[in-house]
């Protein structure tokens, strides 16, 4: 089984370390696109290192693109999944915007897409971002309730990333394992 995992920016991108690596560890390969955000947190290099697998980072790297990479990556694996699902990156998903690499890899795809969302509490509780949830799930994104706790920002509420063991249970279940 195959995974691409689409890493959003903001400070929960470094828990997608420790979903590669339960993914690994479970028999699931992963191939990482990180947006340019996500780069900040973390980079090509660990999530090279960790998924034994080449990271893609750029929509204009001619040797991928000449050989229209975009489409083998939105192909190739069995499900898509979003982690951390920052409340940008969803709303460019509702809206069907294709601006980078990994938007451009869910617009094109023919695969499953599961998102994890992460962000401060009232961007969750938005209008907006419930508008654009709502979008995505008639989409059939499968979209995963956020954990609530204490956050980064020092408030507390619904808006954290879900802990990578429950990110991996919905991973197995997407896939039938």
């Amino acid at each position: 089984m195959k995974i691409l995992l689409v890493i959003g920016g903001g400070i929960a991108a470094y828990k997608a370390c420790e979903l590669i690596r339960l993914c690994r560890k479970a028999g699931i390969a992963v191939r990482c696109v990180p947006t340019a955000a996500a780069q900040q947190f973390i980079t090509p290099m660990t999530l090279a290192a960790l998924s034994e697998q080449q990271v893609f980072t750029s929509l204009w790297d001619l040797k991928d693109e000449a050989e229209m990479g975009h489409i083998q990556l939105s192909r190739e694996a069995d499900l898509i999944v979003v982690a951390p699902a920052t409340a940008d990156l969803m709303a460019r998903m509702a809206a069907g915007m294709a601006d980078d690499l990994g938007t451009t890899v869910l617009l094109a795809t023919d695969k499953p897409v599961l998102a994890a969302p992460a962000m401060n509490v009232r961007m969750w509780q938005h209008p907006a971002t419930r508008r654009n949830v709502a979008t995505l799930r008639d989409d059939g994104v499968t979209v995963l309730e956020p954990d609530e706790g204490p956050m980064a920002c020092g408030e507390f509420g619904a808006g954290r990333l879900p802990e990578p063991e429950a990110i991996l249970a919905a991973i197995k279940a997407a896939l039938g394992i």
